[in-house]
């Protein structure tokens, strides 16, 4: 048993050990039941709180954002999830056949040994692949070393770095790339895979169109304000101080190196947030699920979330035995998705609860773990306390 009063206890001592700012906004039948802010943009002189306006670095919860966009254009008949990549990013495919070799350290950059060998025909790889994250991708390659100039700090929206032509250049180095494993053969947590998910999207909506503006297009249709390169980056949380890139504390400016270096536009990476947006999206989500929504049909919503292997959905993650991060206590049918930075929604279809928890962790440091501890004891005090409601 549980109360609201020890879920806003645990969140006190989160800001002790875990994050200098957190944002929760939770949702239950469709109802939104808290929306709270707690912490600071500047831990050091604490003048200034963050609020329920506060942006966050959303980090790979950006992968759900375009996730939702694929499978849009799917049920309006733009692709299927099951044709080759190659069919829209052509130039995937442009090296050929490709050896399975090591993968890439993403702390150390030092290279790691491979897991299967044989070759990869790329023209083999299909979205379902890229969903899954088994097509076989690397998980991680060091794009943000060989894409050019480290991009200047963020001014507000537009990036000092062309966005296209550094898509270019990173789509061609993952043609170039080996493989770590088959198609297939296991799940490879690959962003080199979502990032190729992002250029299919924007290329899906039209010639002219990019991935940041094929989101604003899209989400028209939802009161989701997320937003690649936030006009006031002042205004959104920082992370962390880059020690070994850019030699600054990132604020406004994504965290991970490989979106910052594409001009901060990645399928990804590099969406900017509130708390309520992305809970939100969870929402339309369940509302997919019990069939409430005619752009976004209840068997594709529902063929998202179902078992593809190791635990994994399309695009999703789904809820392991242990409960893992999303805690003990939510449904097994539960699914949801996490962020490096320290964001995450899981969602409980069980209970038609949504809970978007929005951190920064990597404040003081990317290994500093104690969101491990966090995440599923406020997860796991959220479900008791709901249950009482």
């Amino acid at each position: 048993m549980s109360t609201f009063a020890e879920v806003e206890a645990i969140i006190q001592r989160g800001l002790q050990d875990t994050a200098p700012a957190i944002a929760l906004a939770v949702s239950h039948r469709g109802t939104r039941i808290v929306e709270g802010a707690y912490g600071y943009l500047d831990p050091e002189t604490r003048r200034q709180p963050i609020n329920n306006n506060t942006l966050f670095d959303l980090a790979s919860v950006t992968k759900l954002f375009t996730t939702t966009l694929f499978l849009w254009q799917v049920a309006a008949g733009k692709a299927a999830i099951d044709d080759p990549v190659i069919n829209v990013v052509p130039e995937f495919g442009r090296y050929g056949t490709r050896p399975i070799e090591g993968g890439q350290n993403p702390h150390t950059l030092e290279r790691e040994a491979p897991i299967s060998s044989g070759s990869v025909d790329p023209a083999t790889i299909t979205f379902r692949h890229l969903l899954t994250h088994t097509s076989g991708l690397a998980p991680w390659r060091d794009l943000f070393i060989q894409l050019g100039p480290i991009p200047d700090p963020p001014q507000g929206y537009e990036s000092s770095v062309n966005h296209q032509e550094r898509l270019a250049k990173a789509l061609d180095l993952i043609a170039s790339f080996p493989f770590v494993s088959h198609p297939g053969e296991r799940v490879n947590y690959s962003d080199l895979g979502l990032i190729l998910l992002g250029a299919a999207v924007a290329r899906l909506e039209g010639e002219t169109e990019t991935l940041d503006s094929t989101l604003h297009n899209m989400l028209g249709l939802l009161a989701v304000e997320v937003q690649y390169n936030p006009m006031k980056p002042a205004q959104c949380v920082p992370t962390e101080y880059d020690e070994r890139w850019r030699k600054r504390r990132c604020q406004g400016e994504v965290h991970d190196e490989n979106a910052c270096a594409l001009g901060g536009i990645a399928g990804h990476a590099g969406l900017f947030g509130r708390a309520s947006d992305v809970a939100d999206l969870a929402v339309e989500w369940l509302m997919a699920l019990n069939g409430r929504r005619t752009y976004f049909p209840a068997d594709l919503a529902r063929e998202a979330i179902r078992h593809h292997g190791e635990y994994r959905g399309l695009g999703w993650v789904l809820r392991q035995p242990e409960g893992s991060s999303s805690g003990r206590f939510f449904s097994p049918r539960s699914f949801g998705h996490t962020g490096f930075t320290g964001t995450s929604l899981w969602v409980d279809p069980e209970r038609e609860l949504v809970v978007s928890l929005m951190t920064n962790r990597v404040y003081f440091g990317r290994d500093h773990d104690g969101i491990l501890r966090f995440r599923p004891a406020l997860h796991d005090a959220i479900a008791q306390w709901v249950d009482t409601l």
